[in-house]
């Protein structure tokens, strides 16, 4: 499995994720509803995005921006296709991000746990 940085470009994942944000992405990963995810859209080949994991839609995923209102994803472009599952940042404060299963409300950075082995 492979890992990839990734920097954050804009507002979609606000608050969870900030402009300039440098975040790990891990490739091969079975990607869960409320994961962090690196996708790409057929519509947008040469453009990696990070969102959030929705559900399964067909062939890809249903994938929302945190912030709703600065947020270009599966509201205008359809399901995606994830390419790699979001597991910490690096950048400004590293930690490990979790999965949200019950939506924009809560913390979602673990400065204190241990970050995945494998």
């Amino acid at each position: 499995m492979r890992w990839r940085r990734v920097g954050v470009r804009g507002p979609s994942m606000s608050p969870t994720l900030g402009d300039g944000d440098v975040v790990l992405a891990r490739f091969g990963r079975i990607t869960r509803s409320g994961d962090v995810v690196l996708v790409r859209w057929s519509s947008r080949p040469g453009q990696l995005s990070v969102k959030r994991a929705v559900r399964p839609d067909g062939a890809g995923w249903w994938v929302l921006g945190d912030n709703p209102d600065g947020s270009t994803d599966s509201r205008t472009l359809g399901p995606a296709d994830v390419v790699g599952v979001v597991r910490l940042r690096l950048w400004p404060r590293p930690g490990r991000l979790r999965a949200r299963p019950d939506g924009p409300e809560g913390d979602e950075i673990d400065r204190h746990g241990p970050c995945p082995t494998g």
